[in-house]
C-alpha cells in the first residue's frame, strides 16, 4: 500500500550570518600564503544560541595553519583557487571545528569504562591511585598514552586539556604522545601532598621543584601545541604550603591552571574541615591565587551563589563532566544556571570518571543532565543540540581562554577541524531525502561517532584520516 506522507514540524530558521574578523591578509598575502580551500558545507557556532550552516562555501588555510577567509564558493576568484590545493567535500560530508575535552585523566584510561561501583572518594582509592601509581615507568606511560591520544584524535578531539600523574617522567612521555600525534593539548603533572596513600604522594618541597622542572621540561620542547598547565589535584590533597606555592608558579611562568572543585558532598565536607579559614570551597583556591582567566576547574556541581559569582569575577572556566558526574553519583550541574550567569563553560569526558573518551558522548550526556534539572524544575530550559555544539567546540575555548585562535572557523584562527562524513560506508545512523542540514547534523551529535570523523585537522594538517580498514 502506499505510504502515509509524514507531517514535519515547522523548522527554525538556521542562521548563515559570516562574522568577520580583523585578520584581513592583502591580496598578495593570500596569493603567496595560501595553502589549501576546502570547498563545501562549513558548521560552526559564533556564539551559545548562534549556529551557521554554511552551504557551497570556500574555506581558506594559509601554510601556517590559519583560516584567511570563509566566504561563498562563487565568491572566490579562480586566480586565487590554482594557487592552492583544493579539497572538496564529498556529498553529505561537512567541517566542523574540532572538539575541545576540557577535562581529561590520560592516566586514567586504563580503567576507563569499569570500576563505578563507589562515590568519588572511594573510587579514587579502589581505582585511580593503584593504577597511577604504574606511570612512574615511562615504558608504561608511553604505552598507554599512545593509545589514549589516538584514541581522542579519532573521535575528533583536537584540543584536550590533561591530568598526568605526579611523576615527570610518566607525564613527559604523555607531552610526547600529543606531539607525535599532532594533537594540541595542556599537560599538568598532578600534585597531592598529602590525603593520599604512601605509595602514590609527594613531599612538599619536591612536588614543587618537580613541578617548575615539568614545566621546563615542556617549554624547552619548543611547540606551539602542548602547553605545561598547573595541576593541584584539588584540595583534599594539598597542603596550604603546596597551593600557595602552585600559585606562585603558576603566576612566575604564566601558566594555566586546573583542578576540581565541588564535585562531590563529602569532598566538600571535608575541604571544609581542612581549610577551616576559608569560607568555603572555592575560597581556598582563591586564596591562594589560583583562580583567574586561565584556571579551569572541573564538575563545580554545588556551587553557592556567592561561589559563582567569585568564578564568573575572576574569569575562570568551568569544565562540565555530565557523565562522571552521574557514573560516581556525583551529582547534576545547574548548568542553565551557570550559563545565565555569565561563566564560561566547556565540557568534558572526564576519562574515566567519565567512561567514553569521545565528546560526542560528552555531549549527549550534558543534554540528558540538563533535562532531568528541567524535570525536577520545570521553569529551566534543557540544552538543546546546537548549545551542546558550541559547548564541545568555542565554548570549551573560552573557558580555557584560547578562543581567539581557535574554536571556530573565524578568519586569523588556526584551522583545527574535523570532515564529518553522515554517509560513511559503517555510519551507526541514517540520513534520508527529506533531511534537510540541520537534521544531519542533530543525527551526527545525537547518534554519530568515530566512523563519521573522516579526517582530523590541527593548525591546518591532516593529523588522522578514517581508511576503509579502520
Amino acid at each position: 500500500s502506499p505510504s502515509t506522507p509524514t507531517t514535519q514540524q515547522p523548522r527554525q530558521p538556521i542562521q548563515t550570518t559570516l562574522i568577520e574578523t580583523v585578520y584581513n591578509p592583502t591580496m598578495s598575502e593570500k596569493e603567496t600564503e595560501l595553502a589549501t580551500v576546502f570547498i563545501g558545507t562549513v558548521i560552526h557556532c559564533t556564539g551559545l544560541s548562534e549556529l551557521h550552516i554554511l552551504e557551497d562555501h570556500a574555506l581558506g588555510v594559509d601554510k601556517h595553519g590559519r583560516i584567511q577567509f570563509l566566504k561563498p564558493e562563487k565568491q572566490v576568484a579562480a586566480g586565487l583557487l590554482s594557487s592552492a590545493c583544493v579539497k572538496r567535500l564529498k556529498k553529505g560530508q561537512f567541517l566542523l571545528p574540532g572538539f575541545v575535552d576540557t577535562h581529561v585523566h590520560g592516566p586514567q584510561y586504563v580503567f576507563s569504562g569499569t570500576g563505578y561501583d563507589l562515590p568519588l572518594l572511594k573510587w579514587l582509592e579502589k581505582y585511580t591511585f593503584p593504577v597511577e601509581s604504574k606511570f612512574s615507568s615511562a615504558e608504561y606511560a608511553a604505552n598507554v598514552y599512545e593509545r589514549m591520544v589516538s584514541r581522542l584524535v579519532d573521535n575528533g578531539t583536537t584540543l584536550a586539556v590533561y591530568f598526568g600523574t605526579i611523576h615527570n617522567n610518566g607525564t613527559e612521555e604523555l607531552a610526547r604522545a600529543v606531539l607525535r600525534k599532532g594533537q594540541r593539548a595542556q599537560v599538568g603533572k598532578v600534585n597531592m601532598d598529602r590525603e593520599a596513600p604512601d605509595y602514590y604522594v609527594e613531599d612538599t618541597k619536591e612536588s614543587l621543584e618537580n613541578t617548575i622542572e615539568f614545566v621546563k621540561t615542556i617549554q624547552d620542547m619548543k611547540s606551539d601545541l602542548v602547553t605545561p598547565i598547573i595541576t593541584p589535584r584539588f584540595a583534599v590533597s594539598c597542603t596550604d604550603a603546596l597551593l600557595e606555592g602552585l600559585g606562585k608558579i603558576a603566576k612566575e611562568y604564566d601558566l594555566p591552571i586546573q583542578s576540581h572543585l565541588s564535585e562531590n558532598t563529602d569532598e566538600i565536607s571535608l575541604v571544609l574541615s581542612q581549610f577551616p579559614d576559608r569560607s568555603n570551597y572555592t575560597d581556598v583556591y582563591d586564596h591562594y591565587g589560583l583562580l583567574n582567566e586561565k584556571t579551569i576547574m572541573a564538575h563545580c556541581v554545588y556551587l553557592s551563589d556567592d561561589e559563582i559569582e567569585v568564578i564568573k569575577s575572576r574569569g575562570c572556566g568551568v569544565s562540565h563532566c555530565p557523565a562522571s558526574n552521574i557514573n560516581l553519583c556525583s551529582g547534576v550541574l545547574p548548568l542553565r544556571k551557570l550559563l545565565q550567569a555569565g561563566v564560561k563553560v566547556g565540557l568534558g569526558t572526564d576519562v574515566s570518571g567519565g567512561h567514553a573518551p569521545s565528546m560526542l558522548d560528552a555531549m549527549r550526556h550534558a543534554m540528558d543532565s540538563s533535562k532531568f534539572t528541567t524535570i525536577q524544575h520545570r521553569d529551566a530550559t534543557p540544552l538543546s543540540y546546537k548549545e551542546a555544539l558550541f559547548l564541545a567546540t568555542l565554548g570549551g575555548c573560552e573557558a580555557i581562554s584560547v578562543d581567539k585562535e581557535l574554536g571556530n572557523f573565524e578568519t586569523g584562527k588556526f584551522f583545527d577541524a574535523l570532515i564529518i562524513d553522515p554517509n560513511s560506508e559503517d555510519s551507526p545512523f541514517d540520513t534520508f531525502p527529506s533531511d534537510d542540514l540541520a537534521d544531519v547534523l542533530s543525527k551526527f551529535v545525537y547518534l554519530g561517532d568515530d566512523r563519521n570523523v573522516a579526517e582530523v585537522f590541527v593548525s591546518g594538517k591532516q593529523i588522522h584520516t578514517r581508511s576503509r580498514s579502520d
